[in-house]
Order: structure tokens, then sequence, then C-alpha cells
């Protein structure tokens, strides 16, 4: 029997098989970017995509809220349990929105914030200029040592010292060392500033002990729900008990009207699984497998920020080989390996261009790649990059990445005309 939308949108129909197809037939290495289970699918996909449920649970300003109200009560209550919080709010639609509540909740436009250089491994909402963040504040980067491309704790305290910014941020999207929040969290209270952790991109590893948790030193800690803790594309805020009404306040009616009860509910089953084992071998796995591509890469011959990594993604400077971010980016795909291009520390490209490669294993760990397909990849990447323009060989890179795809299959159910 054929689905509705294969009857009722053809193209929207043939366009999702596509992308199935892709997503089976690749190998997915952005950092970013994972895998949900069919439970958050179903979860994402159900009729709490209908209801409109602004405020919060038990106090909405809309009727027939009674199981809206469920689905938020466990996002919520399993998000503490996760992070060890004492108050999670679930409603920000992404975690742009997330930072965006917690800095308008805590600063006044024109306050200072001290965040991580994007260049440098930082994040647009921490400060770029093109992003909202650095249009209504001021703003202060630091960054990290270009000689061991890693934080420079100290250079940090004397910029926090001279600048004196209202707020000093935490997190990054292109870091791949751990981050000393404790240190950090020193610093903002030596200034008495407000100290804001955006752990996005580690919170899988967060909640699984593979990174030091930021919960305990910070004013407020936001993330995204995909990524390493492979939920949903959505965004939450943590933070003490005392401060959750002017986050709420700040989300709605401040920045956004009704909640996603859809997402909601799929981060609900999310915050479930990563509470399991099962979780806790996974994300062991992300980092090992992150270890096993470096060490392959470095073995080729890479240059790696900061010599390795210690958790989920890697940072490969291509500058030696006078090859481009959006080259090497190009290439890869044609042999059937998602990354990205990205600046690296000192860059001198544009960021549509750029001198490096973001490489990251949450979504090949989440099909059940290990450490021997890890060195295997790497050895891919080092024959494509070596020779990029070289057709029969990224032809034939790609004829086995599909058979090692073929041996992991995803999402098999929802291939196939309805």
């Amino acid at each position: 029997m054929a689905g509705a939308l294969y009857e009722t949108d053809r193209e929207i129909y043939e366009a999702i098989q596509a992308e199935i197809r892709r997503q089976a037939t690749q190998l997915e290495l952005i950092a970013s970017e994972n895998f949900v289970s069919r439970a958050v699918l179903e979860a994402m996909g159900s009729v709490m995509t209908n209801k409109y449920a602004e405020g919060l649970p038990g106090k909405r300003y809309y009727g027939g809220c009674d199981f809206v109200d469920v689905a938020e009560s466990l996002a919520r209550e399993r998000a503490c349990q996760l992070f060890q919080a004492e108050h999670a709010n679930v409603q920000p639609h992404s975690g742009a929105q997330a930072n965006m509540a917690a800095y308008f909740a805590l600063l006044n436009v024109g306050d200072k914030i001290l965040g991580m250089n994007l260049s440098h491994g930082g994040h647009l909402t921490h400060g770029s200029p093109v992003n909202f963040s650095g249009r209504f504040f001021q703003v202060a980067p630091y960054g990290v040592r270009e000689e061991d491309g890693r934080i420079d704790y100290q250079a940090l305290r004397e910029l926090a010292l001279r600048e004196r910014p209202r707020m000093i941020i935490a997190g990054a999207s292109a870091y791949p060392r751990i981050i000393e929040f404790e240190v950090m969290a020193e610093i903002a209270r030596e200034i008495e500033a407000f100290f804001l952790v955006d752990m996005a991109h580690i919170a899988g590893l967060v909640a699984t002990g593979l990174h030091p948790s930021p919960l305990p030193h910070s004013d407020v800690v936001t993330t995204t729900t995909h990524k390493t803790l492979r939920g949903p594309r959505g965004g939450m805020i943590l933070c003490r008990e005392a401060h959750d009404k002017v986050f709420y306040k700040t989300v709605f009616p401040g920045m956004q009207g009704g909640p996603l009860m859809h997402v909601i509910a799929a981060k609900a089953v999310a915050l479930k699984e990563a509470q399991s084992p099962e979780f806790k071998v996974y994300a062991r796995q992300i980092v090992a497998n992150a270890a096993a591509l470096a060490g392959r890469l470095l073995e080729r011959g890479f240059d790696l920020v900061s010599g390795g990594t210690d958790n989920h993604l890697l940072l490969v400077d291509l500058r030696a080989r006078d090859l481009t971010g959006k080259d090497a980016e190009g290439a890869l795909e044609r042999a059937g390996m998602t990354v990205n291009k990205n600046t690296v520390p000192g860059e001198t490209r544009s960021p549509f261009v750029t001198s490096g490669l973001r490489i990251g294993t949450p979504a090949v760990t989440t099909r059940g790649l290990k450490e021997p397909e890890m060195r295997q990849i790497g050895d891919w990447i080092g024959e494509v990059l070596n020779d990029p323009q070289n057709g029969a060989l990224v032809e034939r890179v790609r004829g086995e990445v599909s058979e090692m795809c073929e041996q992991y299959p995803l999402y098999e159910e929802l291939v196939g005309v309805p």
C-alpha cells in the first residue's frame, strides 16, 4: 500500500528517500552530526507536532496540554538526572537559541563577553561579528596557542583581567582537547563575571564521564541535543534552581513562542537512551575511534591541530600540503566520505575555502564501526588527499567505502517504494 507522503507529495518523498540512501551509502564524518534511533524518529514524527503548549507543564496558556506536559516533564527530569543538574529547560529550538536566551537572561545589550575565536575553534554564537552575539555585545576573543593548538589559560586570564567582561564563555565547535572548566571558572570568579559553558559538542561525553562536567563550575550550561548526545536537533539550558525562572522568561515569551512538543518528546527519548549502559559503551567507542583515526592520519604524515584528540573530533591542518579545505572536502565527498572544511588557528583563507578539515566519529560509531575500520578510513583519506585529482583512485575508494557501508547498514527498513 502506498504511503501518504508518496501519494501527496512525490517530490518530497523522493528527496527523503535520496537522503536516506545518501546517509546509508556514505561514511558520515562530520563531527556535529549523528544518526538518531528509530524511537527518536517516531517521536519526532508523532501527533505531538499538532499541539500548541506555550508556558510550562501545569501552567500553559492553552487547554488540552495534559499529555504534552507528561512529555516535557519527563524530558526535564531525565536531563537533570543525566547531567546532575538542578534544573533543565528543554524548550529552546536550537543550541543557538539556548545561547541567546542565556545571554539575554544574564546580560544587558552592550555588555562585554569573552568567547573563543571562531577561527580557533569557537562557535558563531560566542561572539562572531556576523552573529547576534557579536552585534549585541562587545566581544574580546580568546584563542589557542599556534604552536600547540591548545587554549592558553594564562593568556585568557590576562585578557579577562584587562577587559573585565561581564561573561566568560567556554565551549567550542572545533577544539579536539579537554576544556579545563574549573580553571576558567576561577578566572570568571576573580573578575566577578558570569561563567557560561556551551557543551553542545561534548554533551554525550560529559553525560558518560568521558569529559569533565561543567555543571559544578558554571552559572549556566547550554547544549544541543544532537551531536554526541544522539538526539533530535534542538537546544537545552541547564542551571541552578534559583535561576530557572529568569531563563524560562527569556526563552518564552522573550525570544520564541510555542515549544516544539514533538521535538521535546524526542529529546525525552534520547535522554532516556543516554542513561543506558549501552550508551556509555557507545560514548567510549566514539573517543577510541577518534584516537584511532587521528593516529592513522599522523602515521600518514598529516598535521593535526594540537597533535591529536581527547574527544570526538580532530582538526586536520592542510597548509603544508598546499591543499584547501574546500578542495579536500570535495575530493572526500566524491570518495564517499562526508567531512567539512574548517578554519585552523592562524587561518589566512576565507571561511568558504579554509585551510583545514574537521572530522568526527559520533555518526560512524553509531553504525558500529570500531578501531580497525577507523584505521582503514584514515588510509582512504590519506590516499585521496595525496592525489585528489586522480579520478580512478577516487572511484576505487568510493567502491571500497560502499562495501564497508553495506557491512554496517543504516535505516534499511526506511528504504524502498511504499
